[in-house]
């Protein structure tokens, strides 16, 4: 029997900054049903891996597949018609607008307005405390409402796979235990997620899998678990 091809597949993927290589070789996938995370320090490539995968970076070298279709020369707005979509590092909200807009943003590639609508009520469940500000101005929300709506703006392409890139960065533990509760509640729906971390412990226990990446190379990969139990691990990213 034929395995179902990955959500995600990534191989042998390379980008520079001018002559400055940032990621070499790095290969990783996501399979359907899974949270994965990548995980290192600031400035190891992470950010980078996303910027190619989405379309926003030219590599020099390898490939990107999602649903088993090479996409790798196809520019952000079409990748996100084939189901995937990203909250970027810095949230990005569109500052002076509402909420009710900035999720309808989210929804630019989709024509089906009574879908789109069913969708909104739809996200919101996820997210009850934004439920009632759908007409407040998006940069008057504090930061940890500001990242549940990059989320939730994420969420109303309709996406199969989501990426999401620092999303707890900045945020109070609380807030980020909040966070954590919504992605386990959007995988459980149906939707694969890549997460980019730089707190291990909190993609970690989390993930199925995870990779790790330093100087823009893919140092280790295992089950999530099996990675956070592991002494080097714990002691470069868990500080034990």
């Amino acid at each position: 029997m034929l395995r179902e091809a990955p959500s995600l597949q990534v191989v042998g993927l390379s980008a520079s900054y001018g002559d400055v290589p940032a990621v070499t070789d790095v290969s990783l996938e996501v399979r359907r049903g899974e949270i994965v995370t990548m995980i290192g320090a600031n400035g190891a490539g992470k950010s980078t891996v996303i910027k190619c995968i989405c379309g926003l970076l030219k590599s020099t070298a390898g490939s990107v597949s999602l649903f088993g279709e090479d996409v790798t020369a196809l520019p952000a707005d079409r990748l996100v018609r084939k189901g995937l979509s990203v909250v970027p590092e810095g949230r990005r909200l569109f500052t002076k607008m509402t909420l009710k807009e900035n999720l309808e943003l989210g929804a630019y590639t989709r024509n089906d307005s009574s879908a789109v609508r069913r969708d909104m009520e739809r996200v919101l469940t996820h997210f009850p405390e934004l439920r009632d500000r759908l007409s407040a101005i998006a940069g008057t929300f504090s930061g940890g409402q500001q990242q549940m709506v990059a989320v939730a703006r994420a969420m109303m392409s309709n996406p199969k796979i989501m990426m999401l890139d620092e999303p707890t960065i900045g945020l109070a533990p609380v807030v980020v235990d909040r966070i954590s509760h919504l992605l386990l509640e959007i995988a459980k729906s149906g939707v694969d997620i890549l997460v980019i971390e730089q707190n291990a412990e909190v993609a970690l226990s989390m993930s199925n899998r995870a990779y790790i990446l330093e100087g823009g190379r893919v140092i280790a990969e295992d089950d999530a678990k099996t990675l956070a139990q592991s002494e080097q691990v714990q002691k470069a990213y868990l500080g034990i």
